[in-house]
C-alpha cells in the first residue's frame, strides 16, 4: 500500500528524487546537536500557547475599575490590558496553566539557543560555509530577546511597567537620535499614547514571530544545504558523513523529543509558578517596588546599568551621551558586535580558509577557548550584578560594596579564567601527546615480541 501511494504521488508530482534524498539525509549522533531541536520546538510551543492566549487578551490601556474574583485587587483602577491577563490568570479554562506554560516555553527557548551558540562557538561550527548559518542563529537570539521582553511587558503589571520605563530610558539615552526615538515608540513621552499598547500587541503576536519563523526556516534550509558538523570519533572525514539517517532512525527520536519538551514546558506550567502578576498590582508612573527583576535572559541588561558609574557625556548644557547608554546600548552593541565578527577575526588571524565539516574539541583550539571563557565570564559576572539588589535584601550584605566588588572582578576575573583556560588546554595536548608516544611504544614492543627470531 505505501508503495502504492508513493508511486501515485510521484506520477503526479514528481517529488520521489527529493523525497528518497531527504530521507537519507544523515544526522549527528552526539546529544549537543539535540539543542537546536529544544529551541525549535519550544518556539512551536509558544506560538500555540500564544494563539490561545491572544484569544482573550485586550491590549487598551483604558481604565477599568477590578471586580474580579481575586479579591486583593477588587476596586482597584488598571489598564483593560492589566484585567485581562488577571482575567486569563483566574477566570479563563485552563488560563492560568497556558500563561505560564508560555512563559516558561519563552525562558526556555532563550536557554536553548543560548548553549546551542555556546556549543557552536567552542568548537568552531561557524567555520567556513557556515558563517551565514551563525550569523542567522545569532540574530535570532537578538530577536528573541525583544520578543521576550515585549512579552512581559504586554501584561502592565508593576514589574513591566518599571521594565517599560527602563527601556525608555535607555532608548533616550541614544546619542543624536535618543529623543525622536523615544516619541516614534511610545507616541509621545512615556508611558506613551494609548496605542502604544496595540503596536506593541502586533509586534509581539504577529510582526516577529514571523520574523522569527523565516530566520529559523533559512537557519534550517542552510542546515540542510551545507549539511551538519560532526565530531571526529571513529571514520568521519572532512569528506565523509556518518548518521542517522532520517527515516526511520532521526525521525522517531525527534517525534519524541517534541513530545517531551511539549509535555516539561506543561508540567513546568502547571507546577512550577512563574511571574504572578496579582502579587505585583497595576503599574502607575508613580508606583514602585523594591527588588523587581525582569526574566532572566535580560539580567544582564540590569547589571550593565548597574555597575555603570555616572558617567554623563557633556558639552556645555547639553548631555551628549547619558549614563544608561553604556550599560544599555553600548554593552549588549559590543557583546554581540563581537560575536558577529569573531569568525572574521579568526580566519584573519590563523589564515584558516579552508572548508571544515569536522568540529574541534575546545582543547584543540586553546586560543578560542580562552577567548570564549574569558567573554562568557565577563557575561556572567555582569549578570550576576544584576541580582545585587536581591542579594541585599536576603543576605543583608551591602549593595554598593557589591557593585564594587563586580566593577572590579568584571575586568580582573576574565583575564584570569582566559589564562587558566589557555593553561588548560594546552595540558591537556601535551597529555594527549604522551599518551599517544606510550601507547605508539607499547604496539612496538609487542610487535617486536611477536617477531620470530632469526
Amino acid at each position: 500500500m505505501i508503495r502504492k501511494l508513493v508511486r501515485f504521488l510521484d506520477r503526479r508530482t514528481g517529488t520521489a528524487p527529493f523525497a528518497q534524498k531527504t530521507l537519507r539525509y544523515l544526522f549527528p549522533d552526539h546529544w549537543s546537536f539535540l539543542l537546536g531541536e529544544v529551541a525549535l520546538y519550544c518556539f512551536i510551543v509558544l506560538v500555540a500557547t500564544g494563539t490561545y492566549l491572544a484569544l482573550f487578551y485586550s491590549d487598551s490601556t483604558a481604565d477599568v475599575v477590578y471586580h474580579g474574583p481575586y479579591v486583593p485587587l477588587q476596586g482597584q483602577h488598571m489598564t483593560e490590558a492589566y484585567r485581562s491577563v488577571l482575567d486569563i490568570s483566574t477566570s479563563v479554562k485552563a488560563g492560568l496553566l497556558i500563561r505560564q506554560t508560555h512563559h516558561w516555553a519563552a525562558n526556555v527557548f532563550v536557554a536553548a539557543i543560548v548553549l546551542h551558540l555556546l556549543r557552536i562557538f567552542f568548537t568552531g561550527a561557524y567555520r567556513k560555509p557556515r558563517e551565514l548559518t551563525y550569523w542567522l542563529g545569532l540574530t535570532i537570539l537578538m530577536v528573541a530577546l525583544l520578543e521576550g521582553y515585549l512579552g512581559y511587558s504586554l501584561v502592565d503589571d508593576l514589574l513591566s511597567g518599571m521594565g517599560l520605563a527602563i527601556g525608555n530610558g535607555v532608548a533616550l539615552s541614544i546619542p543624536f537620535i535618543g529623543a525622536s526615538l523615544g516619541a516614534f515608540i511610545w507616541g509621545g513621552p512615556f508611558p506613551g499614547s494609548s496605542a502604544f499598547f496595540p503596536r506593541m500587541y502586533i509586534g509581539h503576536v504577529f510582526l516577529i514571530p514571523a520574523l522569527i519563523a523565516v530566520l529559523l526556516a533559512a537557519h534550517l534550509a542552510l542546515v540542510a544545504l551545507r549539511h551538519h558538523t560532526q565530531f571526529r570519533q571513529g571514520r568521519e572525514t572532512e569528506r565523509r558523513i556518518v548518521g542517522v539517517p532520517t527515516f526511520p532512525g532521526q525521525t522517531p527520536r525527534s517525534l519524541g523529543l517534541l513530545l517531551a519538551v511539549a509535555g516539561l514546558l506543561v508540567l513546568l506550567g502547571g507546577l512550577v509558578q512563574i511571574n504572578p502578576i496579582w502579587l505585583w498590582g497595576p503599574f502607575h508612573t508613580y508606583s514602585s517596588t523594591n527588588g523587581a527583576q525582569p526574566d532572566w535572559y535580560l539580567g544582564w541588561l540590569i547589571g550593565a546599568l548597574r555597575l555603570m558609574p555616572s558617567w554623563d557625556w557633556t558639552i556645555g548644557n547639553y548631555t551628549l551621551v547619558p549614563n544608561p547608554f553604556w550599560g544599555g546600548v553600548l554593552f549588549p552593541l559590543v557583546v554581540f558586535g563581537f560575536l558577529y565578527v569573531w569568525p572574521l577575526l579568526e580566519r584573519r588571524f590563523t589564515g584558516d580558509r579552508a572548508f571544515h565539516n569536522l568540529l574541534d574539541r575546545p582543547r584543540d583550539a586553546p586560543v578560542r577557548t580562552a577567548i570564549g571563557f574569558g567573554l562568557l565570564t565577563w557575561v556572567l559576572l555582569v549578570f550576576l550584578a544584576g541580582a545585587s539588589d536581591r542579594v541585599f535584601v536576603f543576605f543583608g550584605l551591602s549593595y554598593s560594596t557589591q557593585i564594587w566588588f563586580f566593577r572590579v572582578a568584571s575586568f580582573v576575573v576574565p583575564v584570569v579564567v582566559a589564562f587558566v583556560a589557555h593553561r588548560v588546554c594546552l595540558e591537556l595536548q601535551a597529555g594527549e601527546r604522551v599518551e599517544r608516544r606510550r601507547e605508539l611504544a607499547i604496539g612496538e614492543a609487542r610487535a617486536e615480541a611477536r617477531r620470530p627470531l632469526s
